[in-house]
């Protein structure tokens, strides 16, 4: 049953983050230069979010194309990673809330619109990067805003304290 378990996996968990970081900004950065190039931030506003009730509707399309186009290549980059996680997951929180609650999670064939089910995931993902951080490497650790590493957790279960280290 032990074997069962992969323990020696645990030696790659500081890639977790790293992992996360990249994938997550390659996918938020696609989604911001689609906004930026297919419609417009403008008609992303006036088309989407004033349909929805968004207040400014213009403005906050240009905050969230651009946010997610200059957040998202940030996020690769590891800079002000738990930062612009934490401003991904409000933004991606709010989002489901307006657009796709009324979906669902796999939404139905012919709806205009995905379900929930990116959007939950990329939440996920951006929450675990708030309490994880960039991982190394990263832009964040190079200029020292971060100087944690993920704590592993070796076959024991238990956390390594510094001095087991």
């Amino acid at each position: 049953m032990h074997a069962l378990a992969l323990v020696p996996l645990h030696r790659l968990s500081g890639v977790v983050p790293v992992a996360l970081r990249v994938v997550t900004g390659l996918v938020l950065a696609a989604h911001g230069w689609q906004k930026l190039t297919e419609m417009g931030p403008a008609e992303f506003g006036n088309g989407m979010l004033a349909g929805l009730g968004v207040p400014a509707p213009v403005l906050f399309g240009y905050l969230v194309t651009y946010l997610e186009l200059i957040g998202g290549v940030l996020l690769i980059a590891g800079l002000l990673t738990r930062v612009l996680a934490l401003l991904f997951t409000v933004q991606l929180v709010l989002a489901t809330l307006l657009v796709k609650v009324d979906l669902g999670l796999i939404a139905p064939s012919g709806a205009p619109l995905p379900g929930a089910e990116l959007d939950l995931v990329l939440i996920a993902a951006c929450v675990a990067l708030v309490i994880l951080g960039p991982g190394r490497p990263s832009v964040d650790h190079a200029i020292g805003i971060e100087t944690t590493e993920v704590e592993s957790v070796p076959a024991t279960g238990r956390a390594r304290t510094p001095a087991a280290r």
